[in-house]
């Protein structure tokens, strides 16, 4: 599609973070990430009062594919609002928020050994 934002067509793991960006596969990304099973997107939050449905709804499309989001909010104190929470749990997906940090080590070790993960990490500078 020629409106599709650039990204990497598979999923990598994070190599490093921080400076407003990431590193994977080799190359660098200012900005947050959107880590899905078909590859690793640039995300539009830049806070987790950011998210929203319309930010979540790539991983909602691909539900089937999903069975642990990670969200990575810096510091991990965001709490998601009760009608995204029943959103995640009608598609049967279960969601983690904590810190940009700890979403990628989970997320590293979980895509690793094959498991169904994805992850909306929100850079730090």
């Amino acid at each position: 599609m020629a409106d599709e934002p650039r990204h990497l067509p598979y999923p990598a793991p994070i190599e490093a973070y921080g400076k407003g960006g990431f590193r994977f596969a080799g190359m660098s990304h200012r900005g947050s990430l959107l880590c899905l099973p078909d590859g690793i997107w640039p995300w539009t939050p830049r806070q987790a009062s950011d998210i929203t449905e319309a930010a979540l709804e790539p991983v909602f499309v691909r539900a089937q594919d999903i069975g642990l989001f990670l969200i990575g909010t810096r510091s991990g104190g965001w709490i998601m609002p009760p009608p995204m929470q029943a959103r995640f749990k009608a598609l049967a997906i279960s969601v983690d928020v904590t810190n940009t940090g700890s979403a990628i080590s989970t997320y590293n070790i979980l895509l690793g050994e094959g498991r169904r993960v994805a992850a909306g990490l929100i850079a730090e500078e």
